[in-house]
């Protein structure tokens, strides 16, 4: 054969060796299928199971998210709860998420003067509308007993806390669930102490374990309070722990509780539930835990 004859043979022989090669690098074998990956390499990151932006939600808790002394005196008022409220001065979670379609997407079962043993069935309900977000605060009336022997345990509050997730989960397993903590009950008394007018009111049965006898600085009324505020902290402890085993659950991560709220965030009848202030407050704190983008696979939200 003559030389330039090889010579382009060589040159055809050596292009197609180096296509081949060029196909196997870029993920492909010579006949067009694909070729298996290297085992060492990295597995794609899963995305994060949280939704910041739910078309329905429905509200469960206590007299906090029925608005409750907040309009009128011994009255909920629903229509400025921080989680479905319609008030434009409260711009609602509802509100901020749903838009012009919140009072037909959302559902507030919420019931005042609820302790944690009510939420399975609070939950029952909520489920029922298979709703995509579901909002949750409960636990002040846990707390807030005639003394302070009487309130809730931290067991039988954790216990009936798992039973109202595991009850949401059965009817309704793709809702998302945002728990809101409980509120300082310390700060609120340290708030309203110097007012006559909140310790007469006080007086009348609001919230005993913290708010009786609000003049009292004795060592035992100290304990007493200190007390109280211990067992709200192992209360939001337990929220955070409970929901930080649901993949589809995340929380506020201490901003209601440590929220340093003033005078004109409580009602001005009981000087204790909040004002339109204190619900448009809470609102926003939700609003920025619900939509903040998760960085982790688990669904758990950075802090707000």
């Amino acid at each position: 054969m003559p030389e330039a004859g090889r010579r382009r043979r060589r040159a055809r022989s050596l292009g197609a060796s180096l296509v081949a090669a060029g196909l196997v690098l870029a993920g492909c074998d010579t006949d067009g299928a694909v070729a298996p990956r290297p085992s060492a390499s990295v597995s794609p990151r899963p995305e994060s199971a949280w939704d910041i932006a739910p078309d329905s939600l429905a509200a469960v808790g206590d007299s906090i998210t029925r608005g409750f002394d907040a309009c009128a005196v011994l009255a909920d008022c629903p229509e400025v709860s921080w989680a479905t409220g319609s008030r434009p001065e409260v711009d609602s979670l509802a509100v901020r998420l749903l838009g012009p379609d919140a009072t037909r997407h959302s559902w507030n079962h919420a019931v005042s003067g609820a302790r944690m043993a009510d939420l399975a069935g609070q939950m029952e309900r909520a489920a029922a509308h298979r709703p995509a977000l579901v909002t949750v605060l409960m636990g002040a009336n846990d707390a807030c007993r005639d003394t302070v022997a009487g309130m809730t345990s931290v067991a039988d509050f954790r216990a009936g806390f798992e039973r109202a997730l595991g009850t949401l989960r059965q009817a309704s397993p793709g809702s998302r669930v945002f728990v809101a903590g409980i509120p300082d009950l310390m700060r609120l008394w340290e708030q309203g102490r110097t007012d006559p007018l909140a310790g007469r009111v006080w007086e009348l049965g609001v919230c005993p374990t913290m708010l009786g006898d609000a003049d009292a600085t004795d060592p035992a009324a100290t304990e007493r309070r200190e007390t109280v505020g211990r067992r709200v902290e192992d209360f939001n402890r337990v929220l955070e722990e409970v929901c930080a085993e649901d993949r589809l659950c995340r929380t506020d991560g201490g901003a209601v509780h440590d929220d340093a709220f003033g005078p004109e965030s409580l009602s001005r009848w009981d000087r204790f539930h909040p004002s339109v202030t204190g619900q448009a407050r809470l609102a926003e704190i939700a609003y920025r835990a619900v939509t903040a983008r998760d960085d982790r696979a688990d669904g758990a939200a950075s802090p707000p």
